[in-house]
């Protein structure tokens, strides 16, 4: 299962829609890397945020999601109270080849600073907008730069094409947008 280059990346983003809107080099100008690189894609953090509170007392609980278990936040920087939680989302839309499974890892300016990043794997054929899941683990504030990059995503291309993909089998976070929410 090899990793796929640059190369490959800016061809299946620009010819087959796989990265949209697309950055084809490496940005940084004063801002958290994203963009192409050699062997990935860093992507962007949009600006809308759910920042996990107790405020209501609510239960997460992925079977009875609420609501009530967030704050919705918008604008060019969230600020994450110390060990807590947010759900964002990416700028980009993805389009995932059939023959392709991406992972996800934080960004290192980030995880330098106690923001850890996590994302489920984008399955063959799924596309949309990506939630990105952002913990702080440290017991200060920590801030997120919208329209920065916050993550890079690694192509794999497998040995084949699967029998049954993500889109064959009408997966329930199909062309999400936004902040998708737990669902069964």
């Amino acid at each position: 299962m090899p990793i796929m280059p640059d190369r490959w990346i800016r061809r299946m983003a620009q010819d087959a829609g796989m990265i949209d809107p697309f950055v084809e080099r490496q940005q940084r100008d004063g801002a958290i890397s994203y963009g192409l690189s050699s062997y990935g894609y860093d992507a962007r953090v949009a600006d809308q945020f759910r920042v996990f509170t107790n405020v209501d007392s609510a239960i997460v609980d992925p079977k009875a999601f609420s609501p009530a278990s967030f704050v919705e936040r918008e604008g060019p920087t969230c600020t994450i109270p110390p060990n807590s939680f947010a759900l964002a989302h990416t700028v980009e839309y993805f389009r995932i080849p059939r023959d392709v499974l991406v992972i996800c890892l934080g960004k290192s300016t980030y995880a330098r600073c106690g923001i850890i990043v996590n994302v489920t794997p984008l399955e063959p054929e799924w596309e949309g907008q990506v939630t990105i899941e952002i913990s702080n683990t440290t017991p200060l504030p920590a801030r997120i730069h919208a329209n920065e990059g916050i993550c890079q995503f690694l192509f794999l291309q497998g040995a084949g094409e699967p029998e049954i993909s993500y889109a064959d089998r009408a997966g329930k976070y199909m062309r999400q947008q936004g902040v998708a929410l737990p669902r069964l």
